[in-house]
């Protein structure tokens, strides 16, 4: 196909109505998890595009009928709530544990979360607290880096000063980026598998 063809768009048409909105979501679900807040950006994410098209095109009245569209698009993600299709609760848990498995910090993982348009206590209640997790997670970013256990023996203090800054900028707390740092190898490893049984 060539490129001229390609960058010819479709008419706008009319914007989406519930059905169409309704249509996306599912087909967004499908393939992705999410929270409310975040299908419901996605639906109106697709408004946004209709509308730029629809003014482009020069159909009058664009923004009245684009801020219907997103209002529709906020009940659908409303719905699909209501529906079970959406949980913001198993959303949060899954990722955290996704997230706290492949290294990020409590702090990180929270953050992503909060990205993710979830609520903040939602968040906190999925995201375990505890020294131990932080440091199996800390474990995590130290064998995805390969230093402290699972780099080179006795690195030198300017690289140990580096590898701290690192799971600093990821996060963790000097305590227990220090002790994540100083463990043995074989230690490590064992907490790590023991944190993947849960």
């Amino acid at each position: 196909m060539s490129r001229e063809k390609r960058k010819e768009r479709r008419p706008a048409g009319a914007p989406p109505d519930r059905s169409r909105l309704t249509e996306a979501a599912g087909a967004h679900l499908a393939r992705f998890a999410a929270t409310e807040a975040g299908l419901r950006r996605v639906l109106q994410r697709r408004v946004d595009r209709w509308a730029r098209t629809a003014e482009n095109e020069g159909q009058p009245d664009v923004a009245p009928r684009a801020a219907a569209a997103k209002r529709d698009a906020a009940e659908v993600a409303r719905a699909m709530v209501a529906a079970g299709a959406v949980d913001d609760a198993a959303f949060a848990e899954s990722r955290a544990r996704r997230l706290l498995r492949t290294g990020r910090s409590r702090r990180a993982t929270l953050a992503h979360l909060a990205g993710k348009g979830g609520a903040a206590e939602v968040a906190a209640g999925a995201v375990p607290e505890g020294e131990e997790v932080e440091l199996a997670a800390a474990l995590a970013f130290c064998r995805r880096r390969r230093i402290g256990p699972f780099g080179t023996p006795a690195p030198d203090p300017e690289a140990r000063r580096k590898h701290l800054a690192a799971l600093a900028r990821a996060g963790f707390g000097h305590a227990i980026a220090d002790r994540a740092l100083r463990l043995d190898p074989e230690e490590a490893e064992t907490r790590l598998i023991e944190a993947r049984r849960g």
